[in-house]
């Protein structure tokens, strides 16, 4: 879409009398001339602002600093240390490497995978779609070009073409993946970013130059590369990699699935779709997911008879479907003649005067120490034992344990699940023995890509599951489950993610047509978020990112299907 045309003289002359900002971060009013960019504007208060702005928030959506101002705005310059920023940041950091792979492998197709063990995980193909390892000199040249990129400041020009235009473009470019998402999606006009003569388009904005990313480090990683941006902790100098070895083979399955039917990027996707095949692609995903969940009851069944476990413990983020895993992994235990009983950690609460608060002064339900780790351990050893215990009652309502008659034993074939954020907490069963204790972390690892060089955020996944979850159990608006997420993320960076090689098994519940599904439901509700709050720009993003897909009808999801727990119409109770 275009962002606007050029007024007429008589316009302008009175638009440059009037025309004012509202500059967030002087908080005051800056007079400015019509047509005037946000960098132009940004060069007339800079010693004001106090740091270099990445990008800014304009009327609440992130803007790249290139956006003329031809009416009232209300502006807020970004650090790269912000959320919007550090997407920005992190945006840029591709359009550079791509440009250094284009000039050390010619030939070589770049593709950026996904997220992992602090980077981005990056690999080179031939033109023909196989893949080849690239060799540590060849990662050090890729790395030594980008350093240089960086150094020589150039600038990322924003460009907008007739789509067509555009299209020919990328096809001359060999981008072919972009090629196929712009020929589904179907716009009049695209925007891209150009780089020293190479273009290329991204989800979001871009810095106005290379010299502002200039904090990264590429480093060899399995059959590819990582490439690492600031450390969050340290921005001064780039992240390091940590060990997520089942993280790794989790998402290498799953694209390996991907390849096997066809559908890596959204383009592919929507060509599915428009083809009539979605229903083949459901079933298809579903029934991964069975055999998955399958293959971990096959692992506690054999644990079971060789080391005597009994107690599974289940655990993932926010929104990622660990409760119909959990009933779904059930069902896979009875066929392999156990039977399951539940155990809720809500019920281990400690007393409301005993709860842990958090850094705003409220209850921190989601600290370790909101559970009586004692009692929840004295009852599990218990069972392992073979006693009979009483099962406590947590009343919300009261904010105290209830004791009740709830008698619970564990016989021969028994096998008891407990689903909770805390589940490979070694701390949470620290008096069991270890071999007692089967873990299975849960978590939506998106596989499918926008395209190449642009990946689909499993957190973003995760929100837009929320979002239309809590809209319809708990009628919670789309604005206040994107102004809780931030704490919800601080919660899981703090209580899940240091935990998830701790994990015997992993289990991916993510589906490959579900932001097709959920498009339908979550639209509406960000279209409602206010345009005068800054939540305002998050949901304006995840729009864009559903703008890219073709709508899948819901009625096509069968009433077992782990998406019916954030969609409803569910064949389990909740």
């Amino acid at each position: 879409m275009l962002r606007g045309l050029l007024p007429g003289a008589e316009t302008m002359k009175s638009m440059s009398e009037t025309l004012k900002i509202y500059c967030v971060n002087l908080r005051r009013y800056i007079p400015v001339s019509g047509g005037e960019t946000l960098s132009g504007i940004l060069a007339s208060v800079a010693g004001e602002i106090g740091f270099t702005p990445i990008c800014a928030r304009v009327n609440n959506k992130t803007e790249d600093l290139s956006f003329p101002v031809f009416s009232p705005k209300r502006v807020e310059f970004l650090r790269a240390s912000s959320p919007s920023g550090s997407r920005v940041y992190t945006r840029t950091l591709c359009m550079m490497l791509y440009k250094a792979v284009s000039e050390t492998c010619p030939g070589s197709v770049l593709r950026i995978e996904h997220s992992i063990s602090k980077g981005l995980y990056c690999r080179l193909l031939a033109a023909d779609g196989s893949a080849s390892v690239p060799a540590e000199e060849t990662v050090g040249k890729i790395l030594s070009r980008m350093r240089e990129i960086a150094e020589a400041d150039l600038p990322l020009v924003r460009k907008e073409r007739l789509t067509e235009d555009v299209i020919a473009m990328f096809r001359r470019q060999g981008l072919t993946d972009k090629v196929l998402l712009l020929e589904t999606v179907r716009e009049l006009y695209t925007a891209f970013y150009r780089l020293d003569g190479l273009n290329d388009s991204f989800y979001g904005p871009l810095a106005p130059r290379t010299g502002l990313c200039a904090v990264f480090d590429i480093k060899p990683y399995k059959e590819g590369f990582l490439l690492l941006g600031p450390d969050p902790a340290d921005p001064g100098s780039p992240a390091r990699p940590i060990a997520q070895e089942k993280m790794y083979r989790a998402f290498t399955e799953y694209q390996k699935f991907n390849r096997i039917i066809r559908v890596s990027n959204v383009g592919e996707l929507n060509r599915a779709v428009k083809a009539r095949k979605t229903s083949e692609l459901i079933n298809v995903a579903e029934a991964m997911h069975d055999k998955l969940l399958g293959r971990i009851s096959d692992e506690i069944r054999r644990r079971h008879d060789g080391d005597g476990t009994k107690v599974v413990l289940i655990a993932g983020p926010s929104s990622s479907g660990k409760t119909t895993s959990t009933k779904r992994l059930a069902i896979q235990l009875m066929t392999n003649l156990m039977t399951p009983k539940m155990i809720s950690l809500d019920d281990y609460f400690v007393d409301r005067d005993k709860t842990p608060l958090d850094e705003t002064g409220d209850y921190d339900y989601e600290s370790l120490y909101a559970l009586d780790l004692e009692r929840l351990n004295s009852d599990l050893r218990r069972l392992l034992s073979g006693e009979e215990i009483n099962l406590p009652t947590y009343s919300f309502e009261l904010g105290r344990r209830m004791e009740r008659p709830r008698p619970m034993r564990l016989d021969r074939d028994d096998v008891l699940l407990i689903e909770g954020i805390h589940g490979l907490n070694p701390e949470l069963t620290a008096s069991l023995p270890a071999d007692s204790v089967f873990k299975v972390y849960v978590s939506a690892l998106t596989t499918l890509r926008i395209d190449d060089h642009n990946w689909i955020s499993t957190t973003d996944n995760r929100l837009l599951r929320r979002i239309v979850r809590d809209y319809k159990y708990r009628h919670t608006s789309a604005f206040e489950s994107i102004r809780r997420w931030p704490s919800v993320r601080r919660g899981e960076e703090r209580w899940i993610f240091p935990f998830q090689e701790n994990a015997d098994a992993t289990f991916n519940s993510s589906l490959i047509f579900e932001i097709g599904v959920m498009k339908k439901f979550a639209e509406p509700l960000l279209r409602e978020v206010p345009h005068n709050v800054e939540q305002y720009a998050e949901a304006f993003r995840l729009m864009r990112l559903l703008s890219y897909f073709e709508p899948i009808e819901p009625d096509q999801i069968p009433p077992a299907s782990l998406l019916r727990e954030f969609l409803g119409g569910s064949s389990f109770k909740y």
